[in-house]
């Protein structure tokens, strides 16, 4: 990225300017008194204002006007072009996020309301895609079953628009872990990354799909892909769950198995970290925590190509200081 810019390399120079106004006034205060003087002055107080006299100031200008042209060339006025190149050895990041009837539980709060896990989970997921803008982002969804709802992109606006998409129950009820971790693994096995990375979050224990969830851990360290796995889920015995009934929505207290254990297997495995959220709190720190694990390398070149301006400030200044000699000397000379 290039960029044009003006600058003073040396600004303090300019403090020297500060005394300047109160020299001048002392100085056209002095310049009043009179060289030749007069047992009253009411026998020049009719005589008119010459030009002559007028143009006694001139030359005093000209000395300040050069005094300040020096000062701005030793503070060296600049004209140039920044050029900024930016390397990155991004990280690729797969989001398997459980969209399974579980989710609807409603134990979790956001902005102080209760609200359903899924829901909490896509505000934490969302703000987590804004700060890796040097990263490519994917996702997965899966409840019974599992497939890609957005491919690897460095598009984050695209990525938080498809996140926002997402609702409870659009792969099924169940939840499909094993399946999950297979389409992950399988959609990065195709890139050159240095850095994978899944993150895998739900809220239940693998009961649907025909892929073993230790299975897939184990492909997914052959091949090089780290796996940080999230359960989600109070801690309490009984959770409130809307359930649709004939007469509406009405909250029941339900118990919802979460497999620890599996998840953190699955970490273990692929030499990832097992967290556990029970509330939004914690959530917001896990993915906190795993973008500082996971941070991207970034390097910074800066190329600067500058050209110095002081040099015409300096011939002006000398052009104004044999102007002032010149005119002190012959046309505006004093008389002592």
């Amino acid at each position: 990225m290039m960029q044009a810019f003006f600058q003073f390399r040396d600004p303090l120079y300019f403090l020297l300017l500060l005394p300047i106004p109160l020299i001048f006034l002392v100085s056209t205060r002095a310049g009043t008194s009179l060289a030749i003087r007069f047992s009253s002055s009411r026998l020049l107080a009719g005589l008119p204002t010459s030009l002559r006299q007028r143009g006694l100031i001139f030359p005093l200008l000209l000395r300040f006007l050069l005094i300040a042209l020096v000062v701005t060339a030793l503070a060296r006025p600049q004209w140039g072009t920044r050029t900024t190149e930016v390397e990155t050895e991004g990280v690729d990041i797969l989001l398997t996020l459980d969209t399974s009837g579980s989710m609807k539980a409603l134990d979790f709060t956001l902005d102080g309301s209760q609200a359903n896990r899924l829901d909490v989970v896509k505000k934490v997921v969302d703000d987590f895609i804004s700060k890796r803008t040097h990263d490519r982002i994917g996702m997965v969804v899966f409840g019974e079953r599992a497939y890609t709802q957005s491919p690897l992109t460095l598009d984050t606006d695209t990525l938080r628009l498809f996140l926002d998409w997402i609702e409870i129950g659009i792969a099924g009820d169940g939840t499909a872990i094993g399946s999950a971790l297979a389409v992950s693994v399988k959609r990065m096995m195709k890139e050159k990354t240095k850095t994978k990375i899944i993150i895998l979050l739900t809220d239940g224990r693998n009961n649907a799909g025909e892929v073993s969830p230790v299975t897939a851990a184990e492909i997914a360290k052959g091949q090089g892909i780290k796996v940080y796995t999230i359960g989600v889920g109070s801690d309490a015995a009984k959770i409130p769950y809307p359930q649709e009934t004939p007469f509406g929505t009405r909250i029941v207290y339900a118990e919802l198995d979460l497999d620890e254990e599996l998840l953190r297997q699955i970490a273990t495995a692929t030499g990832g970290r097992y967290f556990r959220a029970t509330d939004t709190a914690e959530l917001e720190e896990i993915y906190a925590e795993i973008d500082q694990r996971e941070k991207t390398k970034i390097e910074e070149r800066h190329f600067e190509e500058v050209r110095e301006l002081y040099a015409p400030l300096v011939c002006v200044a000398l052009f104004l200081l044999l102007l002032e000699i010149f005119l002190s000397q012959t046309v505006l000379r004093r008389i002592p």
